[in-house]
């Protein structure tokens, strides 16, 4: 078939990809939105729109002065101060009539005060006039407001920064003659000194209300609370006292608002043990336990009001069922391995115990000139939650996969079955079964696998947060015994990875993220391991910059894979604004011949940029690769598009 045809179908599905974009995605110039999310620019909505069906909308403007801050242009201090104003957030919302606007001043001079006593500043002034008139004035005499738009001013006064003075932290009740070790106002975070922020002085009242529900007293509060500002010495006298309340135990556990759900398994799967010591941190466990489940929108402990004569407390798990079928879809760009597509089809309470059955499919390289080049994979799923206790759960799964790189083509067909254990919150493992067959073709010919083997994953997982993690470590290793049942042959593949996460500006402002892995197969050749199971590096998931799997030993010009490799990424993960982030990275790796690395080969190594914007989803990820040691079939640079961070 003549090259110009393929370029013309080439063109033409970038074309209709292109018009598909342009249908899914809202662009304007100075605005942009994605799937119903504003990510940067103005939004479209004018002050007549969002005035619509307000009685008297009324615009006013608003001047906001911080004294000792420039008047030229808006500080920090003044931006802090701003953000927690109505006036100013809600600028083009009109509020209604004159009244409207007093309203909102009102609240303001509250939400102003507020704000600055979190910050320690105790003696602070916040001035608020309208068309000129006193606060206070202008809500006697509304009349006198006649002026469009009406004009407010407001002028804060921060004064000095206050520090704590003498701070106390007690008990009362019966948990004081218990002998307990107890938070008190030193190791409560209230010291001398220090700046008197009130997040410090709630936070302290949380730890030590806490501290005293884990240790069997449900009913814990703030008795008293007495916070005193000393002008002349500018420093804040605090005095907390917390009231236990009486002991309790776990008492009969009861389950609400199930439909579809068995409510006797919900009560197993939370596993709270009646007749021990009240402890939140049981609850929470427990709690999150369930919400594991994926079937409830919603989960919520309720104690009882009173403890009964026996000293139990009974407790209530009130549920709201999620629908019980879900799909999805979504789509992946790369300049390099083209445009994929994929989507998924779920029943998440099949028998009335949270057993999952799960359709999901993907293709990719849909732009491909002959569609022997499109991959393929489409696998069905089976999950039992609880089958032996709340931290065991089986799966079960059937798949068949088409992969379509430049070095090899993989079809190929596996069953599998595993056992899975949550020994803790934070180590978690697997092992099963696993059957494969493979029909591969690559540089070695055409070649039939037929595996049988023993996967094994030992997971330790202390991220705070899975898809944009800011600190933590989370650390893998896999083996897996196999015998090739056609060849005579056996195989053992082996891998692990170890990723860290550390923030060294404020708590997310600027992260440095870290990953090693590195795998071994031992096996008597690298033609005696399927391709699909060698290890090639290059691509968004690995070398950065690099085509896909075009990274390894080669054969006559050929990357033909290896039986082991190393590999490293580094990113400096810097957050601009709330919602927008850019991050620089350098991968290099190596994949070798050989069973374990060997170094002979160089390392390849790709270095680039990209931008972030965080959603409540996940981060939206662009990046650009660029290989410094591009080898046959490498371009210049690769373009990634994705959810989530690259690792």
């Amino acid at each position: 078939m003549p090259r110009c045809f393929h370029a013309w179908r080439r063109l033409c599905a970038a074309s209709l990809l292109a018009i598909a974009l342009v249908l899914c995605i809202s662009v304007r110039t100075e605005a942009f939105e994605l799937f119903g999310y504003h990510l940067w620019g103005e939004k479209s909505e004018s002050a007549e729109d969002s005035s619509v069906g307000i009685p008297d909308p009324t615009p006013y403007t608003v001047d906001f002065h911080v004294k000792g801050e420039s008047a030229e242009e808006v500080s920090d201090t003044e931006s802090d101060l701003q953000s927690a104003s109505l006036l100013v957030q809600d600028i083009k919302q009109l509020p209604s009539g004159t009244s409207g606007v007093l309203a909102r001043a009102t609240k303001d001079f509250e939400r102003l005060i507020g704000k600055l006593y979190e910050d320690g500043y105790y003696g602070a002034l916040v001035t608020i006039s309208v068309a000129g008139m006193p606060l206070n004035q202008a809500v006697l005499h509304l009349e006198k407001i006649t002026e469009r738009p009406v004009p407010v001013h407001i002028e804060v006064d921060r004064g000095p920064l206050f520090h704590f003075g003498e701070a106390t932290l007690s008990y009362r009740g019966p948990v004081s003659s218990q002998g307990l070790q107890l938070p008190a106002a030193q190791s409560a975070d209230l010291l001398e000194g220090d700046p008197a922020l009130s997040a410090k002085v709630l936070n302290a009242e949380a730890r030590a209300v806490k501290a005293v529900k884990d240790n069997g007293y449900p009913f814990a509060k703030v008795g008293d609370r007495s916070l005193l500002a000393n002008h002349a010495s500018q420093t804040l006298k605090v005095t907390l006292v917390i009231d236990s309340g009486p002991y309790a135990k776990f008492g009969p556990v009861t389950v609400s608002g199930t439909e579809n759900m068995d409510a006797g398994f919900v009560q197993q799967y939370a596993d709270i043990p009646q007749g021990a010591q009240w402890d939140t941190k049981i609850l929470s466990k427990a709690e999150n336990r369930v919400r594991g489940l994926e079937v409830f929108s919603s989960v919520r402990m309720q104690p009882a009001d009173s403890v009964g004569p026996d000293g139990e407390l009974p407790l209530e798990i009130i549920v709201v069922e999620r629908p019980r079928k879900v799909f999805g879809f979504g789509a992946n760009y790369s300049s390099n391995e083209g445009v994929g597509v994929e989507g998924y089809w779920r029943h998440r309470n099949l028998f009335g115990k949270a057993e999952r059955l799960s359709v999901a499919g993907t293709v990719g390289q849909l732009l491909a000139v002959d569609n022997e080049q499109i991959e393929y994979s489409a696998r069905v799923t089976f999950e039992k939650p609880g089958i032996f206790d709340p931290t065991t759960s089986f799966s079960t799964s059937l798949a068949a996969v088409q992969e379509n790189p430049d070095n090899f083509r993989s079809q190929s067909i596996s069953y599998d079955a595993y056992l899975q254990k949550d020994f803790d919150e934070t180590l978690s493992g697997r092992a099963g079964g696993e059957i494969f067959y493979a029909n591969e073709r690559d540089v070695f010919g055409d070649n039939d696998y037929f595996f049988i083997s023993i996967p094994a994953e030992l997971t330790y997982d202390t991220r705070n947060n899975k898809l944009n993690p800011i600190r933590g470590v989370e650390a893998k290793v896999f083996f897996e015994p196999a015998y090739d049942l056609r060849g005579d042959e056996g195989i053992f593949f082996s891998q692990g990875s170890i990723s860290s996460y550390l923030p060294i500006v404020g708590t997310d402002r600027v992260v440095l993220a870290g990953r090693v892995s590195a795998g071994a197969i031992v096996a008597p050749s690298v033609q005696d391991v399927p391709a699909s199971r060698r290890f090639f590096l290059g691509g968004g998931g690995t070398i950065r910059g690099y085509a896909y799997k075009n990274v390894g030993p080669r054969l006559n010009g050929e990357v033909i894979g290896g039986r082991s490799f190393i590999l490293f990424n580094g990113e400096i993960r810097t957050r601009i604004t709330e919602n927008i982030g850019v991050v620089g990275f350098i991968d290099a790796g190596a994949a070798f011949e050989t069973q374990l690395p060997s170094f002979d080969n160089p390392f390849s190594i790709g270095v680039g940029g990209g931008l972030r914007y965080f959603t409540p989803v996940g981060p939206l990820r662009l990046d650009i690769g660029v290989p410094l040691e591009p080898e046959q079939n490498d371009p210049p640079f690769v373009i990634y598009v994705g959810l989530s961070q690259a690792f």
